[in-house]
């Protein structure tokens, strides 16, 4: 959604198990995307009442379509189900990243074994796009390389801004988002929890990264 030191000869970087702080629960994490996904719904019924006189350049129209695209059912599911949800305790690395246009903000805490994310956490306060795309990332990113996330971020950057080929591998979900492509003004939302997450992947392995380890 969206840097190396490898472990040390033999085995001999042990890596300590992070205590994962206890999310919020359920029900209060599930409620402002619920929420949400209520709203729009909302509106997209009473704006659709107007269609029908409206001219085919109308504002109205416009934003009847790019809600209608941008906030599918597959996208408002993802994101009122955000793996991963939170902060760890303990992690190796953290990395925040800020829409300045929107005010999103994602933040991810990383614990890697070797160049793959052995434990995850992600705090995220975007809107539905954002959310979405860090599900996606959420739900397949232990084991992950940092080798991964960085070519799904440039993937999907490219895919946003050029409409080059959607992401492949175990980010290749992502190919829902491609609708955002038409939508500039929602690109940095979305591309959110993939930057933080390549940032925190180097942040982590570059502290671990030791004389032995370099030699």
């Amino acid at each position: 959604m969206a840097g190396g030191a490898c472990e040390g000869g033999g085995g001999k970087t042990a890596i300590a198990a992070s205590a994962r702080v206890t999310p919020r629960p359920a029900a209060s994490r599930l409620r402002a995307p619920l929420m949400l996904a209520a709203i729009i719904e909302r509106t997209v019924a009473v704006l659709r009442l107007f269609r029908p006189p409206l001219p085919p350049g109308g504002p109205i129209r416009y934003i009847c379509l790019m809600i209608d695209e941008l906030y599918s059912a597959r996208i408002l599911t993802l994101a009122a189900n955000m793996p991963h949800a939170g902060r760890l305790a303990a992690p190796q690395a953290s990395a925040e990243k800020v829409a300045k246009l929107c005010g999103s903000r994602v933040t991810v805490d990383v614990v890697m074994a070797g160049d793959k994310v052995a434990d995850f956490a992600q705090d995220v306060k975007a809107c539905a796009l954002g959310q979405a795309a860090a599900a996606v990332l959420g739900e397949h990113v232990i084991g992950a390389s940092a080798g991964e996330i960085e070519m799904a971020r440039e993937a999907f950057r490219a895919m946003l801004k050029t409409g080059a080929p959607a992401p492949q591998g175990r980010f290749s979900d992502l190919a829902m988002l491609a609708v955002v492509k038409d939508y500039p003004a929602r690109h940095a939302s979305a591309q959110l929890a993939f930057e933080a997450a390549a940032e925190a992947c180097r942040k982590a392995m570059a502290a671990r990264t030791s004389p032995a380890d370099a030699a």
